[in-house]
Order: C-alpha cells, then structure tokens, then sequence
C-alpha cells in the first residue's frame, strides 16, 4: 500500500525529529528543505544534527504537556477500525494479522494489521525485529529473499510457502505484539507526534496517520511528507496561526490527487478521505467522538460508542 522509497523517523536523533518538524523557522514550520540522510539516500547535512541538549528536552516537555489526542487508548481503537474499514473492509483489524496476498499495486505481498508490504521496507523492518527475538520463527528463513525484493513487486526466494509462513507466524502472539509495535513505531506514532505539532486535533492526527500508512513517510512528491509540504503551501497549521479546518482540507485535497494517480490500476476510490474523513471534519467532530457513521467504497460502518 505505501510507496517504495520512504523516510522512517521514529529511530532518528530528536534534533532529526525537530529538523522535520520545525524545517529553517519557527513554528510548525515546513519540511526541511534538506531532509536527513539514512541509508541509500543523499542530503545535505542536517542544520540541527549537532544536537541541542536544552532544546531537545524543551521539545520533548511541550510533547508531553499536550492532550493525548489520538494516543488516547479508546482514540487508538477508533484509528485502527478506522483504518481496517478502509485497508480491509472490516472493522475487526485484529483479524487481519495472519491475511497476506498481492493486491497488484507493484508493492509485492501486502499482509498483516496495516499491509506492511514486502516491497516498501516495512515487512522486511517487522520481520528483522521478530526473529531477533524469535530466531526460529516461520519467517526467518525468507528473510534474505526479503533484502532481495526489497524495493520491488518480486516473489523471487518468496514462492512458495512465504504465505503460509506468514499464517503460521500469525499464530504467534509474539508476532501479533511486534506488528503492532512495528505499526506504531513507523507509522502512529510520527504521525501523531507531527499532528500534535501541527496544532491538530484528534481527528485531524488520524488523518495524517492514515495518509502515514496509505503513502508511506517518504518526502517525494507521493509521500506522506511531500503531501505536507503541498498542503502547507496552500494553508497555514493551526501552529502557525492559520485555520485547522481548512489546513485539513488542503492536506486532503492533496491526498486525494496523490490517491487518484497511484492507484489507477488497482482503482482503489478516495472513500477514506471523501465519504470518511471530510464527514467527520464537515460535522465539526475534531475530536472523533463516537457515533461515527461514514461509508467506505458503497458500504456503511458505525462506531457507536
């Protein structure tokens, strides 16, 4: 589901968190115009890669002094219904541990809780974590042939039994905890953090985690930064002294258009974002209260409480 090429920040200096989130000014700012460096991409060096004591922990103390928003345990469980109607038609996500398959959008197997996919990294991330703790796990024994298809829509070294592997793991609770911590590690948790910057609410931090796991944290043009930056071009954070409602709207017309050109070919619609996430917005539910009724492809869901 998410784009191959890809930036991970959870795992990075705070002053590499800081550089993303605050850019060269103040406020919320915007995306670096020198993103960080990581393995197998080029940037220039990092403005705040020295790393200031003081202000990494004056950061992490305004962090901690916000509301939980969607780091709120109930808000946490609407994110995953959320996300498993759109991803999966279902409202269960824990179901959706031991599913796998190839749903043709050239990132190879897409499987688990939020598709980590074997071609954009993040499967190969949860399966490298796993069997350091679980060296003889289903797993482990595709994991060179997951270095290989990294970055492609390749089977090769995968077929056959890397499914059935994938099932088997699914079994192990131990697995379940890892694609969760994984999930949150790559995805929700950067999310959040960024929205909460940002001067976004709760719904409006699900709306960048679920464009984080849909596009991936990449800063091209496609990814979930990239997309930032488009719609901050357009409209002001709350942060910044602008109106988060139409700062949301901005960034989901962006994630729209992103939505329309990726996935031609597998004619995946932008429901989540237009019969979802501008429902919640228009009806004024920054903070995603229950009931929520919102349609995804042509079917009804509801949280009731």
């Amino acid at each position: 589901m998410k784009p191959v090429l890809r930036v991970f920040l959870i795992g990075a200096p705070l002053a590499v968190v800081a550089a993303v989130i605050f850019g060269s000014g103040g406020g919320s700012g915007v995306l670096a115009d020198h993103p960080p460096s990581y393995p197998g991409q080029s940037s220039a060096p990092d403005p705040l890669a020295s790393g200031d004591s003081k202000d990494n922990e004056e950061l992490e103390d305004r962090i901690r002094a916000m509301p939980a928003g969607l780091a709120d345990p109930g808000k946490k469980e609407i994110a995953g219904k959320l996300v498993a109607s759109a991803e999966n038609s279902t409202l269960d996500w824990r179901s959706q541990y031991g599913v796998i398959g190839d749903v043709g959008d050239g990132n190879g197997y897409t499987a688990g809780i939020i598709g980590f996919c074997s071609g954009t990294n993040d499967m190969l991330r949860l399966v490298e974590s796993y069997t350091e703790s679980h060296p003889d796990n289903p797993l482990a024994p595709y994991l060179p042939a997951l270095r290989e298809v990294d970055g492609t829509d390749s089977h090769q070294g995968l077929d056959p039994g890397f499914r059935e592997a994938w099932a088997k793991a699914a079994e192990d609770q131990d697995f379940r905890d890892a694609q969760v911590a994984t999930r949150d590690r790559l995805y929700f948790d950067p999310a959040v953090r960024l929205g909460k910057m940002d001067g976004l609410g709760t719904l409006g931090q699900f709306v960048y985690y679920d464009a984080m796991v849909l596009h991936g944290p990449g800063v091209d043009a496609q990814g979930f930064y990239g997309i930032r930056q488009a719609a901050m071009k357009k409209a002001k954070t709350a942060a910044e002294g602008g109106d988060e409602k139409a700062y949301l709207n901005a960034f989901m017309d962006e994630s729209r258009s992103v939505i329309k050109l990726k996935f031609i070919k597998t004619q995946r619609d932008s429901s989540r974002i237009d019969t979802a996430q501008r429902v919640f917005l228009r009806d004024g539910n920054t903070n995603l209260d229950p009931p929520l009724v919102w349609q995804m492809y042509g079917d009804t869901f509801r949280i009731e409480e």
